[in-house]
C-alpha cells in the first residue's frame, strides 16, 4: 500500500475514502471517493490548503481564488468554469473578497444579495446563479476545513417567477423545417432530436444504431439513446461523416441565417430544443422518457416542459367542445 496523506483512511466496509481533519477542536470526516488516486490527489490538495489557509489569516477572496482552481476545475467544464471565475471575480470578490473567512456571517451574505438587487442592473436568475456560487464556495470551505460550518443562511436564495419554455410556434417550427439546404436539415435534426448546439455538431452519421443516435461528449458526460423518425433516419442514411457541416459557425451566425429565410423576427438555436421538448408532451410522450432523451439528471428539470401551449390547450378546449355538441 502506497504512503497516505495524513488522516486520510478508509472505513471498514465501505468502498470510500476519508480524511480526518480537526478544526476547532472538533473532529471532521471528508468524504474523498471510492477512486484510490482520485482520493489521494483531493487529500493532498485539502491538506495543502488547509497548511497554508487557517481561518484568520484567509480572506474569500484568497478561499476564492483556491476554490476555482481546485473545485470548479474539477466539477464544470470549461465555458462553465470561465462563466463562474468571472462571475466570482466581477460580483463577490469586490463585495466581500477583503474580509476574514472566519468573519463572514449570515448578514453579510444577505447584504450581498441586496447589494446584487439594488445597485447592479442584473435579471433576477442572474442574481440566483451569483447567489448560487456564493453558497458553493462557502459550502466548499466547510468541506475543506476552512471554516467549521458554512455561513450561507437558509432562505436567503430569491424565488424565481416561473416562466414558460421558449419555444417557437407549431407554425413556425414547420418553416424552419421546409427551409432550403443545408439549413432545413440542420433544423429538422434539431427539432426531431431536441440536441443542443454542440452536440449537433458533433453527431456523426456513423453513429445510428437500431434507429437511435447515441450521443457523445455530452453536458453530463453520458451517452445517450435519442430515437429517431423514419423520416430523419432516410436523410441520415443518405450522408457520410458529421451531419451538420457548421462546425466552425457559432450558434448566433447560425441563427442569424435561419431568421432571414424563415422570415422571422426572433429565434436562437436552443428554442429548437424547448420545443422538441413541447410537442413530445403535447403530442403523448412520457415525462420519464423526455428526460432520458434530454440527459435531465432530475425529472424536474424535465417538468417544467409540461405546461402546454396555449395553442395545445385551445385546440383540446375546441375538441371537448365538439364531443360536448355531438
Amino acid at each position: 500500500m502506497p504512503k497516505l496523506p495524513r488522516g486520510m483512511f478508509k472505513r471498514k466496509g465501505s468502498p470510500s475514502w476519508y480524511l480526518r481533519l480537526y478544526r476547532g477542536g472538533r473532529e471532521r470526516w471528508v468524504s474523498l471517493g471510492d477512486d484510490f488516486q482520485a482520493a489521494k490527489t483531493k487529500a493532498e490538495e485539502i491538506r495543502s490548503g488547509v497548511a497554508t489557509m487557517r481561518s484568520g489569516r484567509v480572506t474569500v477572496g484568497q478561499a476564492g481564488e483556491r476554490w476555482l482552481q481546485t473545485f470548479i476545475q474539477t466539477r464544470r467544464n470549461e465555458k462553465g468554469q470561465a462563466l463562474t471565475a468571472g462571475r466570482f471575480r466581477q460580483y463577490l470578490e469586490p463585495f466581500m473578497g477583503y474580509m476574514q473567512l472566519e468573519h463572514v456571517n449570515g448578514e453579510d451574505v444577505r447584504a450581498y444579495r441586496l447589494h446584487l438587487e439594488r445597485r447592479t442592473k442584473l435579471s433576477a436568475t442572474s442574481v440566483y446563479h451569483l447567489l448560487s456560487d456564493a453558497r458553493c464556495l462557502l459550502n466548499w470551505c466547510e468541506e475543506a476545513g476552512l471554516v467549521e460550518r458554512s455561513p450561507f443562511p437558509r432562505r436567503v436564495m430569491p424565488k424565481l417567477q416561473e416562466q414558460p419554455p421558449d419555444r417557437v410556434t407549431d407554425e413556425v417550427a414547420e418553416r424552419l423545417r421546409a427551409l432550403p439546404e443545408p439549413y432545413g436539415f440542420v433544423c429538422r435534426l434539431a427539432l426531431g432530436t431536441g440536441l443542443r448546439w454542440g452536440e449537433l455538431c458533433r453527431a456523426q452519421a456513423s453513429e445510428v444504431e437500431r434507429g437511435f443516435l447515441l450521443v457523445h461528449h455530452t453536458k453530463s458526460r453520458k451517452v445517450r439513446r435519442v430515437p429517431l423518425t423514419q423520416e430523419l433516419l432516410g436523410e441520415i442514411r443518405k450522408r457520410v461523416g458529421r451531419l451538420v457541416g457548421f462546425a466552425e459557425l457559432s450558434p448566433g451566425s447560425f441563427a442569424k441565417a435561419v431568421k432571414r429565410g424563415a422570415g422571422v423576427d426572433r429565434f436562437h438555436v436552443h428554442q429548437m430544443r424547448h420545443t422538441f421538448a413541447c410537442q413530445w408532451l403535447e403530442r403523448g410522450g412520457t415525462l420519464a422518457a423526455l428526460q432520458q432523451i434530454l440527459g435531465h439528471a432530475s425529472i424536474e428539470t424535465t417538468q417544467r416542459y409540461a405546461r402546454l401551449s396555449d395553442d395545445f390547450v385551445m385546440r383540446e378546449s375546441r375538441r371537448m367542445e365538439g364531443a360536448a355538441e355531438a
